[in-house]
């Protein structure tokens, strides 16, 4: 009876064991299969889709390329500023309509946001494409998440549009906090703004390629700088606004009394800070107007909760093997309740009622061989 009661013990403890290793060995096997898989799918040269809108890619002209210079040979600098990645270039076809898309992905949506505002011209009229795009007669521009499109149109139709933003959504998306678009250019003030000026900027290239007034020695993108710069309408004729943002108000700081400091041409200047920020003024503009325009852009903190509040129990392994140790301590205490139970009750009948159930002596049979 003890024997049995130890190995009953023995495979409730190890049962709840075997299972656990089971599991972690399967969710192993799983994240390993779906690592690489889910890297791929990011890092895979495949953008554009096989087909959207009664579109056809043709798969003789599609040429893939992690060079920025396949997507742009005189901007190649630039793009990897923006986080360049990689590149798609394909021919859609539909009956005798062509179509030459070109879908350059970005590490994240400000890389994108950026090239987008980098190829934008104050000409191109705006379109409903998500997130964002300008056209210029048959020629579309723009992004979706962290990717940029450039379509040349054979002609332009009524579903222009329509097939546009059906390319749009047939694009890959991105996860996460890299989806995210940069917040600065929500401070740039909308009155009297020029359209289609905006530029975002993350590096010394992009700012001396678009001739922004401030040179990249004094803005120092060493210390985490980003700029939103845009230009507007002013009574003397047009004014140009640059947006600095710095990861601290001390930078900010210092970084203003260098400019200030500095003789830079193009002047006059006005300059203002707002806590990380540093304001911008110059161009043809009044002084009061110039200074309407600083006291228009202010800081304002925007907290984002990007992490949970509480730990996922599916991302706590130590947490499940609490559990799981938990359930064995609660199933051999239970166990071990039962093998008391049973064995008592057995004793005490034993004890108060003997040879009545237990170890009766009509049920004892005793082999006796006679042997001599």
């Amino acid at each position: 009876m003890k024997n049995r009661i130890f190995t009953l013990l023995i495979v409730l403890f190890l049962l709840p064991v075997v299972l656990v290793a089971n599991t972690l060995q399967k969710n192993g096997e799983a994240k390993t299969s779906a690592g690489p898989a889910a890297a791929d799918d990011q890092n895979s040269p495949g953008i554009l889709p096989p087909s959207f809108n009664g579109w056809w890619k043709s798969e003789r002209t599609v040429k893939t390329s992690t060079d920025p210079a396949t997507a742009a040979p005189a901007d190649s600098a630039v793009l990897k500023e923006y986080g360049f990645a990689d590149v798609e270039l394909a021919t859609y076809l539909r009956d005798d309509r062509k179509m030459q898309v070109k879908a350059a992905r970005f590490h994240d949506t400000s890389g994108a946001y950026g090239a987008f505002t980098f190829y934008g011209d104050p000409q191109m009229q705006t379109e409903k494409i998500p997130d964002q795009g300008v056209s210029n007669n048959s020629r579309i521009l723009f992004y979706r998440g962290h990717i940029l499109v450039d379509v040349t149109l054979d002609r332009v139709t009524a579903m222009s549009a329509a097939d546009m933003r059906a390319l749009s959504d047939a694009l890959p998306r991105i996860q996460g906090n890299n989806s995210t678009p940069p917040s600065l250019p929500r401070n740039i003030p909308p009155q009297s703004y020029v359209a289609h000026t905006s530029r975002y900027v993350m590096g010394p290239v992009a700012l001396e390629r678009l001739g922004l007034p401030i040179p990249a020695t004094l803005v120092d993108f060493n210390k985490g700088a980003e700029i939103e710069f845009a230009k507007y309408h002013t009574s003397l004729g047009e004014g140009q606004l640059m947006l600095i943002s710095y990861p601290t108000p001390q930078i900010a700081a210092e970084r203003m009394r260098a400019m200030q400091a500095a003789s830079l041409p193009g002047g006059p200047f006005y300059f203002r800070r707002s806590a990380p920020f540093v304001i911008v003024v110059n161009g043809d503009i009044p002084a009061n107007e110039a200074q309407s325009l600083l006291a228009s852009v202010n800081y304002d903190a925007d907290v984002t909760l990007n992490e949970p509040t509480k730990p996922n129990p599916k991302d706590n392994p130590g947490q499940f093997i609490i559990a799981i140790f938990l359930l064995i301590g609660m199933m051999i205490l239970v166990a071990l309740i039962l093998g008391f139970a049973f064995g008592g009750v057995r004793v005490w009948i034993k004890a108060h009622y003997p040879n009545s159930i237990f170890d009766r002596p009509e049920n004892i049979e005793i082999i006796q061989l006679n042997l001599k």
